[in-house]
């Protein structure tokens, strides 16, 4: 029998090291890491409630309220995922914030319905996260029918959709102004576009990730002098104030609603699959089946408890996926003090009314690489698609032709039952149903079956 080892009673234990994701930094450092994350997100998460409110007839405080609610409940979101409890949370340097994936369907929705338009959204956007809480530990085995086929046409019709919004904004946002469509304000979007692609050719690091930030900024100071700006909102937004609970009403719960808003809960909960697999990569701590369904946990609550706080659905920001690459700074802790900002910037009412200042043309300019981008991501999805196996191209040839049909004509389905159309004005609900059945049958069922395997991992979105 081998002796039994023996240990000097003076021998030290090494304390087991800590994973980088797990480290926690120096105060200094952990607050400016976690304001990079906020400003590279910050017009993301604005974007959608901006263009929602005016689209539902909020007024302008109105709207400035729910971009205040916004940051917040994005804050809160990123809190659950980044530090989480129990079995929720993917506990990386995730960031979460508002969809865009919600905005078209979100405004058809609204149409018509005057004063319940937002407790109808919101009653839909509860549900739909909490269908998908409850769902999350079997996403899993459906993700294979969501591969880039599908969520790239789906990511692509998104941007698509968001486009005519930059281009009313470019012309001034007001149909009946005077100077709607004026070359004054056409020529305040395209100097600030040009600002925003300047500044992205020759710019680097942080200051390049940030130029869109940076473009709305420069445009608005070119704008003072030519009296385009106006400082009403800041002048009349308090310093604190607390995001009201169910401001505008109690949530109301309408079928097509719901059905709207869950299929686009499964795309949401597609795109963060794939940031949680490419994410987990970039920080040496792969995701297995426990993170990507306490990440989905995370998403999906997020988004069920931000209607409460005025707030709408939670899902994944890619591009902070791409900071966390480029500043080697993989902290999870970094990330939740960037949540803690959002959640205080949330709490400041001026803070979201200063977004108020920028005026449209130059949010119609600088909108255009934005909601370009997403496009671009879509594209980039279906670069990946394995577009000549099968008939993948078939796939994405109808259902962006069919995704457009709202954007292209919107009467085209005016002789449908309004209940319908909450979905079919959505040319992203739209595209997406069919992308998933054409899908399901091309690559799933019958002789077609497995053609397009090479296509059944989800694609990151960046």
């Amino acid at each position: 029998m081998a002796p039994t080892p023996r240990f000097r009673k003076d021998a030290v234990a090494v304390p087991e090291e800590k994973h980088p994701v797990d480290e926690t930094l120096p105060p200094l450092k952990m607050f400016t890491s976690g304001l990079q994350h906020v400003a590279a997100m910050y017009a993301g998460v604005v974007a959608p409630p901006m263009i929602v409110g005016p689209a539902v007839g909020l007024s302008a405080t109105e709207t400035a309220f729910l971009m205040g609610a916004s940051l917040f409940t994005a804050g809160l979101a990123t809190l659950l995922q980044t530090l989480g409890f129990w079995k929720i949370g993917a506990k990386l340097p995730f960031v979460n914030g508002v969809s865009f994936a919600g905005v078209t369907p979100m405004i058809a929705i609204g149409k018509g319905e005057g004063d319940n338009a937002i407790p109808v959204i919101f009653g839909a956007i509860i549900v739909a996260g909490l269908l998908g809480f409850l769902a999350a530990p079997y996403f899993g085995k459906l993700v294979r029918f969501f591969p880039p086929v599908v969520t790239g046409t789906v990511i692509t019709l998104i941007g698509v959709s968001l486009l005519p919004v930059a281009f009313n904004w470019s012309q001034g946002g007001n149909h009946a102004a005077p100077d709607y469509g004026s070359v004054k304000n056409i020529g305040m979007a395209a100097f600030t576009l040009a600002i925003v692609l300047l500044m992205r050719k020759f710019l680097r690091g942080f200051l390049q990730q940030i130029a869109i930030l940076l473009g709305l900024v420069a445009g608005t100071l070119i704008a003072i002098p030519l009296n385009m700006t106006s400082f009403d909102a800041v002048k009349n937004a308090d310093l604190v104030g607390f995001p009201t609970p169910l401001h505008f009403g109690a949530p109301q719960f309408q079928v097509a609603a719901i059905i709207s808003m869950c299929i686009v809960m499964l795309v949401c909960m597609t795109e963060s699959t794939a940031d949680i697999l490419a994410l987990g990569k970039i920080v040496g701590r792969p995701a297995d089946e426990k993170t990507i369904e306490g990440g989905l946990r995370a998403d999906t609550l997020g988004s069920a408890l931000s209607p409460l706080f005025n707030g709408f659905m939670c899902s994944a920001f890619a591009q902070n996926i791409g900071l966390v690459a480029m500043t080697k700074v993989r902290s999870r802790f970094v990330v939740a003090a960037g949540g803690g900002i959002l959640i205080l910037l949330g709490l400041c009412p001026v803070a979201a009314s200063v977004i108020g200042v920028v005026p449209l043309p130059v949010l119609g300019g600088a909108g255009i690489v934005l909601f370009g981008s997403v496009a671009a991501s879509g594209i980039q999805t279906l670069a990946g698609a394995a577009m000549e196996k099968g008939e993948n191209a078939l796939i994405v040839a109808a259902s962006v032709g069919i995704g457009l049909i709202p954007i292209a004509a919107p009467e085209f389905y005016h002789a449908f039952p309004k209940d319908l159309l909450v979905v079919l004005d959505s040319g992203i609900s739209t595209g997406c149903v069919v992308a998933i059945g054409l899908n399901l049958a091309f690559n799933h069922l019958g002789a077609g079956r497995g053609t397009a395997s090479s296509a059944a991992e989800p694609v990151p979105v960046h």
